[in-house]
């Protein structure tokens, strides 16, 4: 017969099981859903994400009105869906509730109820949308930077230069806030570097985006005041007669809403070589900081 165990062993034994209980019975942080009333019209549709580009009205303590993507959670409800439609919904907002739990925070609709149809039909996607193509020149367009400085494509002859469209005042995080946080690792990655590699977001929202917009939009992605990150990473905008032939070049789409309130607008990522030639193009956000990197090394 073993002898008998020493009592703090037994101790240590019981205390033991009792962290293992303790460890199964706890449950995983559940992030906190929060819900509010929305009404919009629907803009576009994208049956692959099942998301609606939605020019919603401002909701308040929580955003302006503003036109942005957002999921449906039920595929009856987006099907029913049309260009034009009018809808009310819930946007369901789901944050982590403490800084250590592994969700992040996202969005998305529910209980979507069309209120009013489309008085004509959705006008059908041009044919003749340029889309940016490997080795085509691009033209020598123009812009005022975070400075006030006016600038041009022509003037980064002999740099990659890397190339997105934002603008400031994008509250969700899979459009203009996603790309400037992949933007921001490049620039990351290369600021101690001396390869040619240039950054340029290009806001089209110039009514709002000033230099000084610019510039404090610019410090917050950083993380710093240091007016050296201007020399690889710049922010700028155009004239608004000139961005009409910018966004077509890039194959970028955006739409001022008819009270002035909201943007809605899609994505376009370009990197650009030396020779001032397209590399690639990238539509969407479905791309991360060493895709771009990978594209720059091509060049």
């Amino acid at each position: 017969m073993n002898p008998a165990l020493p009592s703090y062993a037994v101790k240590i034994v019981a205390l033991a099981l009792l962290l293992i209980l303790s460890t199964c019975n706890r449950k995983p942080a559940v992030p906190a859903l929060k819900r509010y009333p929305f009404t919009g019209r629907v803009i576009a549709l994208d049956p692959s994400t099942q998301s609606a580009i939605i020019n919603g009205d401002a909701i308040p303590g929580f955003m302006d009105s503003m036109a942005m993507s957002y999921k449906v959670k039920d595929a009856a409800e987006f099907k029913q869906l049309t260009s034009g439609d009018s809808v009310s919904a819930e946007v369901v907002v789901s944050q982590p509730q403490s800084s250590g739990d592994d969700a992040s925070t996202d969005y998305w609709l529910e209980k979507v109820r069309v209120t009013a149809h489309a008085k004509e039909p959705a006008a059908k996607p041009s044919s003749s949308l340029h889309l940016p193509t490997p080795g085509e020149q691009v033209p020598d367009f123009a812009f005022t930077n975070q400075d006030g400085q006016r600038i041009s494509i022509s003037q980064y002859r002999g740099k990659t230069l890397l190339v997105t469209f934002i603008y400031t005042r994008c509250p969700f995080p899979d459009f203009c806030p996603r790309v400037s946080h992949e933007f921001a690792a490049v620039y990351h990655q290369l600021a101690t570097s001396n390869t040619k590699i240039h950054l340029l977001s290009l806001s089209f929202d110039p009514a709002h985006d000033s230099p000084r917009a610019l510039r404090e939009y610019a410090f917050s992605l950083a993380g710093s005041k240091d007016a050296a990150l201007f020399h690889r990473w710049e922010f700028a905008t155009a004239r608004p007669a000139d961005l009409p032939a910018i966004a077509n070049f890039f194959a970028f789409q955006y739409q001022d809403d008819p009270g002035g309130a909201a943007i809605t607008h899609s994505l376009s990522t370009t990197v650009i070589g030396p020779d001032g030639k397209i590399v690639s193009w990238r539509h969407g956000s479905d791309w991360h900081a060493p895709d771009l990197l990978k594209d720059a090394g091509a060049a």
